[in-house]
């Protein structure tokens, strides 16, 4: 295909996205929030969920272009990819700036891009949407620590498939919800979420999430599956819980002050740790048999990757695949209509996790249900 007849794709990464979740800030935003970030020894994950984005459509290079912006807000991904990028604008030295998607994303709809693809979470898509509104297509590859918009893929793997559907005309354009919640709010253990507005997205039904829903379950039937849960817990073991509302109620049944929104430990019904990072879990678990718990994200299906990324791929490894507990509603299970989610941020493990898995539905019951990554 000649050079003059490829088409024109845009590449946005925000590369401070999701620095916050490991090491259990809740979020990004902000300045401060990204210096302690640093300061708690976080790194930057982004970059690398660009990279498994474009690794899955090197085979279509011949057919497209990038056009991006300089250095780690795309460049260095689509040239460490085999790529040879168009890139527009400039960065002044240092950490990047909402501005700087805003500008680029302006920039590259004026240079006529077909599809805007961004790597980041909720407040990336509400600078997206804010500089080009329905101008042109935009899919959000999934980087942020909360990610209630429905304008982003599962996983970066799942991007590619979409932007492959849209090369081929298989993926028509829908809009999406551009969703974000009040950081200070999330952290205090409080969640305010608020609709921004709305993006055009190819949408191909496999491979884009859900906004996030709301919990409707009964708080009778949230309590019963708590106990059933603890019925089901051994004495001589850590439990690493994660966060959510049905956590908080195992948290109540056994009498201990369960955090809403941070990754807890508990070690023979005590609770020996609160709202720990990736590094403190390390540490309290090692040389220690342990069980990780989570429940299921309301509309979204992610069991992990979503929230919870303190229970990173390291610690899921040190205490083993078989060893995950999932406690879910009955009426959450049956009102997302598709399998259960894994985006720990390595596929391999993703791949591994996959499956038939039991999940605790209510006292004494238990469904099986699919895991994809």
């Amino acid at each position: 295909m000649a050079e003059s007849a490829k088409r024109k794709l845009g590449l946005i990464v925000n590369p401070l996205a999701g620095i916050g979740g490991r090491v259990g800030l809740k979020g990004s935003d902000g300045v401060e929030i990204v210096r302690r970030a640093f300061d708690l020894g976080a790194e930057r994950l982004a970059p690398a969920r660009a990279a498994e984005a474009l690794r899955g459509l090197v085979a279509q290079r011949d057919t497209f272009e990038w056009v991006t912006y300089p250095a780690d807000m795309g460049a260095d991904e689509a040239v460490a990819c085999g790529f040879a990028p168009v890139v527009l604008g400039s960065l002044a030295p240092g950490a990047t700036t909402a501005e700087d998607t805003r500008r680029a994303a302006r920039e590259m709809a004026d240079f006529g891009v077909e599809l805007l693809l961004f790597v980041g979470g909720d407040g990336t898509a509400r600078d997206i949407c804010e500089a080009v509104g329905g101008r042109l297509p935009v899919l959000g590859i999934p980087a942020g620590v909360k990610i209630h918009s429905s304008v982003y893929a599962i996983n970066p793997r799942r991007a590619a498939d979409a932007v492959r559907a849209f090369l081929q005309g298989r993926a028509p354009v829908r809009e999406g919800e551009v969703m974000d919640i009040d950081e200070d709010l999330f952290r205090a253990g409080r969640v305010s979420a608020r609709l921004y507005g709305y993006l055009r997205v190819p949408f191909e039904e496999r491979c884009m999430q859900g906004a996030k829903a709301a919990s409707t379950s009964a708080v009778g039937s949230i309590e019963e599956l708590a106990a059933y849960a603890v019925e089901l817990m051994w004495e001589d073991c850590c439990y690493v819980l994660g966060p959510g509302s049905t956590m908080q109620a195992i948290g109540r049944v056994l009498n201990v002050d369960k955090t809403l929104l941070g990754v807890d430990v508990l070690c023979r019904g005590r609770l020996v740790a609160k709202d720990v990072t990736e590094a403190q879990l390390l540490a309290l678990l090692e040389g220690r048999p342990a069980k990780i718990v989570v429940t299921v994200i309301g509309g979204q299906g992610y069991i992990f990757g979503r929230g919870n990324q303190q229970i990173s791929p390291a610690v899921i490894e040190k205490v083993g695949i078989g060893n995950v507990m999932v406690v879910a509603a009955r009426d959450k299970l049956v009102a997302l209509n598709h399998p259960l989610l894994v985006d720990t941020g390595d596929a391999e493990l993703d791949r591994r996790l996959s499956g038939f898995r039991r999940v605790i539905a209510g006292y004494h019951e238990e469904s099986i249900w699919k895991v994809e990554g």
